[in-house]
């Protein structure tokens, strides 16, 4: 293998990425008719509908990464008589902006997903749209889809509906913030002060997530660790990679829109529509995921059992914290990956295995999913009284393209953090580090380093490991363009 003597810059990462998305079938710029219709656009969406409500005077906020522009949803919620509350969840109606078959939706139907890598996002619709028109922007007015639900004071969803609506968010916020306030180390973010009674709202709509969590878990949700790190830069230099820390704001906006998309799944087939599910089915390789169990000396039944599992990884994660993360990829590689279906109302729904939920469409991010903006044009057409703008046998064609590309994107994205990681470390090549053994294949040995969190390759030393053993090593070499980062054992 050939290293690159001189350290890579960032401008190298975003051709590397360009390549990548070519490489795996993207489309890493918008064509000219793209570009065409979007210069045609003036304003944000707009409809003199009767049916649409006009709910600008309820405390909306949005809570997303610290760096995001692309606000797909707006959340509020309140008290009602004998401990129920009731949520509402407004999400951008993108449709309204991008009509279906125009250039704009064109490419988002090849790219089916925005691309995030470090040095370029490459957005599923242009920024222009996506950070500014069809956002749900702080202080403006836009169209939405609302998902309007009723929680007994158990969290069981006792009733909900949707309608389209004009909203207005009153405070953007961040998960790090949020969360630090919540948990009582900080301030209440200042957008957030700026509202009266925006800090009791928040106060609700956590005390709301964690009975729906604490719900879904008994009725066996899977909880995983994921290692995503994040590189930070300096100027043009990657100086740091950044675990992003799953907290109480994040599992907020999660609950809200598990619920969400149950809701929306239950609405088409209550009116008699077809659905694009987000499924994962029942493993085939559980027998695999029993033994991964016996091996940490517990024992699972014989047949794929959600609730078992879920219990397996909470024991797991209090007993062994430092291996979890590692843990939790081998039973994620095992359950398999999600999928986009078609399913028609009088079928069987396939669920989420990993979600312990059996109705779960894609709805919430109609910005930077495509399979989220078709469920948005089969609620309108329902709401509106129209048929499906889609015949099943399209939208069949559609949720195989949506998972195959959405994969090729996942792609693009994990050999992007792989590049990263290899451009922060290879000023550090001769540097020692406490690792861990991740992966054990036919070719070859893995190991994870954890300060910075970066995965590599163990070239010589294998002898004796197992997966899961702690050990020291050096760095040897490094390769951006290839995202490969090697390690030899020392004592």
């Amino acid at each position: 293998m050939s290293y690159h003597p001189h350290p890579h810059h960032r401008s190298d990462l975003v051709r590397i990425a360009t390549q990548a998305m070519i490489d795996r079938g993207l489309a890493p710029e918008f064509s000219a008719q793209a570009l065409g219709q979007l210069a045609n656009i003036t304003g944000p969406g707009h409809d003199d509908s009767p049916d649409i409500l006009d709910l600008t005077g309820l405390l909306w906020c949005s809570i997303d990464n610290d760096d995001s522009m692309d606000l797909d949803q707006l959340t509020v919620c309140e008290s009602l008589p004998h401990g129920t509350v009731r949520i509402q969840v407004a999400i951008a109606d993108v449709d309204a902006l991008v009509s279906l078959g125009s250039p704009l939706d064109s490419h988002a139907c090849l790219n089916t997903t925005t691309v995030y890598t470090s040095a370029r996002i490459f957005p599923m619709l242009p920024e222009r749209l996506s950070t500014d028109l069809t956002s749900l922007n702080p202080h403006q007015n836009r169209l939405a889809l609302v998902t309007d639900m009723v929680f007994d004071a158990a969290g069981v969803l006792t009733q909900s509906t949707l309608y389209r609506a004009v909203v207005r968010n009153q405070a953007k916020l961040a998960y790090d913030a949020v969360s630090a306030w919540i948990d009582g180390g900080a301030e209440l973010p200042a957008a957030a002060a700026a509202v009266p009674g925006m800090a009791a709202q928040l106060q609700l709509q956590d005390a709301m997530a964690q009975r729906l969590r604490a719900l879904r878990h008994a009725q066996g949700s899977l909880e995983f660790e994921s290692s995503q790190p994040r590189a930070v830069f300096e100027g043009a230099q990657v100086v740091d990679l950044q675990q992003q820390v799953h907290n109480r704001a994040r599992q907020l906006i999660e609950e809200f829109m598990i619920a969400t998309n149950g809701c929306t799944a239950r609405y088409l087939n209550s009116h008699g529509q077809a659905s694009l599910r987000r499924v994962v089915r029942s493993p085939e390789r559980w027998q695999r995921i029993v033994t991964v169990a016996q091996e940490r000396g517990h024992t699972l039944p014989a047949d794929p059992d959600a609730k078992a599992l879920s219990y397996f990884l909470a024991k797991q994660h209090r007993k062994d914290p430092l291996h979890f993360q590692d843990l939790s990829l081998i039973i994620v590689k095992l359950l398999g990956s999600g999928e986009y279906t078609v399913e028609s109302p009088q079928m069987e729904p396939v669920g989420h295995f990993g979600l312990a939920v059996r109705d779960y469409t894609h709805s919430t991010a109609p910005n930077r999913r495509y399979p989220d903006l078709i469920t948005a044009r089969l609620l309108k057409a329902v709401l509106k009284g129209e048929p499906s703008p889609y015949a099943k046998g399209e939208l069949e064609m559609l949720a195989q393209h949506c998972t195959v590309q959405e994969d090729a994107a996942q792609k693009v994205e994990r050999q992007m953090r792989k590049s990263d990681a290899a451009m922060l470390l290879e000023s550090h090549v001769g540097q020692r580090f406490e690792a861990l053994v991740t992966g054990s294949t036919p070719s070859g040995m893995w190991v994870r380093i954890f300060s910075p969190p970066a995965e590599g390759k163990l070239v010589d030393g294998q002898e004796g490991l197992n997966v899961g053993d702690a050990l020291r090593v050096k760095l040897i070499g490094t390769n951006v363009e290839r995202g490969f980062i090697d390690f030899v054992r020392v004592g």
